[in-house]
Protein backbone atom coordinates (compact mmCIF):
# COMPACT_ATOMS: atom_id res chain seq x y z
CA UNK A 1 0.00 0.00 0.00
CA UNK A 2 1.24 3.16 -0.89
CA UNK A 3 0.90 5.23 2.09
CA UNK A 4 2.88 8.03 0.93
CA UNK A 5 0.09 9.66 -0.84
CA UNK A 6 -1.90 9.92 3.11
CA UNK A 7 0.95 11.92 5.19
CA UNK A 8 -1.71 12.03 8.11
CA UNK A 9 -2.54 8.13 7.72
CA UNK A 10 0.93 6.70 7.49
CA UNK A 11 1.88 8.59 10.60
CA UNK A 12 -1.67 7.42 12.49
CA UNK A 13 -0.10 3.93 11.28
CA UNK A 14 3.82 4.00 12.02
CA UNK A 15 2.52 5.55 15.39
CA UNK A 16 -0.16 2.76 16.23
CA UNK A 17 1.91 0.08 15.26
CA UNK A 18 5.18 1.47 16.56
CA UNK A 19 3.77 1.79 19.95
CA UNK A 20 2.24 -2.03 20.24
CA UNK A 21 5.17 -3.58 18.89
CA UNK A 22 6.92 -1.38 21.84
CA UNK A 23 4.54 -2.46 24.35
CA UNK A 24 5.16 -6.59 23.07
CA UNK A 25 9.09 -5.87 23.01
CA UNK A 26 9.04 -3.63 26.58
CA UNK A 27 6.38 -6.89 28.34
CA UNK A 28 9.09 -9.20 27.19
CA UNK A 29 11.98 -7.56 28.22
CA UNK A 30 10.70 -6.91 31.60
CA UNK A 31 9.22 -10.11 32.20
CA UNK A 32 12.90 -11.53 31.82
CA UNK A 33 14.62 -8.57 33.97
CA UNK A 34 12.11 -8.06 36.41
CA UNK A 35 10.64 -10.77 39.14
CA UNK A 36 7.15 -9.62 37.62
CA UNK A 37 4.12 -11.51 36.14
CA UNK A 38 3.41 -10.95 32.21
CA UNK A 39 0.18 -9.09 33.26
CA UNK A 40 1.87 -6.79 36.02
CA UNK A 41 4.74 -6.24 32.95
CA UNK A 42 2.22 -5.80 30.27
CA UNK A 43 0.36 -3.37 32.29
CA UNK A 44 3.10 -0.97 32.96
CA UNK A 45 4.56 -0.93 29.35
CA UNK A 46 1.06 0.42 28.51
CA UNK A 47 1.49 3.17 31.31
CA UNK A 48 4.91 3.70 30.12
CA UNK A 49 4.19 3.69 26.79
CA UNK A 50 1.40 6.47 27.73
CA UNK A 51 3.82 8.44 29.22
CA UNK A 52 6.32 8.48 26.55
CA UNK A 53 3.61 9.74 24.19
CA UNK A 54 2.66 12.45 26.29
CA UNK A 55 6.39 13.20 26.94
CA UNK A 56 6.91 12.95 22.80
CA UNK A 57 4.12 16.05 21.89
CA UNK A 58 5.02 18.04 25.12
CA UNK A 59 8.88 17.67 24.32
CA UNK A 60 8.84 18.14 20.75
CA UNK A 61 6.86 21.56 21.21
CA UNK A 62 8.73 23.25 23.70
CA UNK A 63 12.13 21.96 21.65
CA UNK A 64 9.87 23.53 18.36
CA UNK A 65 9.51 26.52 20.40
CA UNK A 66 12.98 27.08 21.37
CA UNK A 67 14.10 26.21 17.93
CA UNK A 68 12.05 28.56 16.43
CA UNK A 69 13.62 31.49 18.68
CA UNK A 70 17.19 30.39 17.21
CA UNK A 71 18.98 32.44 14.80
CA UNK A 72 20.68 29.57 13.19
CA UNK A 73 17.76 27.33 11.43
CA UNK A 74 18.23 24.04 10.47
CA UNK A 75 18.68 21.04 12.40
CA UNK A 76 22.18 20.27 12.77
CA UNK A 77 23.73 17.02 14.11
CA UNK A 78 24.42 18.78 17.54
CA UNK A 79 21.06 19.98 17.77
CA UNK A 80 19.82 16.59 16.85
CA UNK A 81 21.83 14.71 18.96
CA UNK A 82 21.00 17.55 21.76
CA UNK A 83 17.24 16.87 20.87
CA UNK A 84 17.94 13.37 21.56
CA UNK A 85 19.52 13.07 24.44
CA UNK A 86 16.75 15.40 26.39
CA UNK A 87 13.94 13.34 24.90
CA UNK A 88 15.37 9.99 26.77
CA UNK A 89 16.82 11.69 29.34
CA UNK A 90 13.76 13.57 30.36
CA UNK A 91 11.93 10.47 29.85
CA UNK A 92 14.05 8.61 31.95
CA UNK A 93 13.28 11.04 34.62
CA UNK A 94 9.71 10.52 34.36
CA UNK A 95 10.16 6.24 34.28
CA UNK A 96 12.62 5.75 36.96
CA UNK A 97 10.26 6.60 39.65
CA UNK A 98 7.24 4.81 38.38
CA UNK A 99 9.53 1.81 37.45
CA UNK A 100 10.81 1.91 41.11
CA UNK A 101 7.20 1.76 42.88
CA UNK A 102 5.98 -0.36 40.33
CA UNK A 103 8.29 -3.24 40.25
CA UNK A 104 9.54 -2.77 44.05
CA UNK A 105 12.86 -2.43 42.79
CA UNK A 106 16.15 0.17 44.17
CA UNK A 107 17.14 3.11 41.70
CA UNK A 108 19.86 1.07 40.22
CA UNK A 109 18.05 -1.70 39.36
CA UNK A 110 15.32 0.74 37.86
CA UNK A 111 18.26 2.57 36.02
CA UNK A 112 19.18 -0.91 34.69
CA UNK A 113 15.79 -1.93 33.71
CA UNK A 114 15.69 1.84 31.98
CA UNK A 115 19.51 1.01 30.20
CA UNK A 116 18.07 -2.34 28.71
CA UNK A 117 15.11 -0.56 27.51
CA UNK A 118 16.85 1.97 26.01
CA UNK A 119 19.54 -0.11 23.90
CA UNK A 120 16.56 -2.44 22.95
CA UNK A 121 13.99 0.44 21.38
CA UNK A 122 17.28 1.36 19.48
CA UNK A 123 17.45 -1.20 17.89
CA UNK A 124 14.08 -1.92 17.67
CA UNK A 125 13.04 1.68 16.37
CA UNK A 126 15.85 1.12 13.16
CA UNK A 127 14.12 -2.35 12.47
CA UNK A 128 10.99 -0.87 12.72
CA UNK A 129 11.21 2.09 10.43
CA UNK A 130 13.19 -0.15 8.09
CA UNK A 131 10.69 -2.80 7.79
CA UNK A 132 7.53 -0.26 7.64
CA UNK A 133 9.40 1.76 5.00
CA UNK A 134 9.72 -1.58 2.94
CA UNK A 135 5.71 -2.78 3.66
CA UNK A 136 4.38 1.17 2.93
CA UNK A 137 7.19 3.08 1.07
CA UNK A 138 8.62 6.09 1.85
CA UNK A 139 7.33 9.61 3.24
CA UNK A 140 7.08 12.04 0.70
CA UNK A 141 9.85 14.10 2.71
CA UNK A 142 12.40 11.34 2.22
CA UNK A 143 11.71 10.65 -1.64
Amino acid sequence: MALHHHPRLRRVIYATSFEAGGVLLSTILLLLMAETTAGSSLVFSVLASTVAMLWNVTFNAGFEAWEARQSVKGRSLARRTAHALLFEAGLVLFLLPLTMWWFSVTLLQALSYEAALIIAFLIYTWAFTWVFDRLFGLPASAR
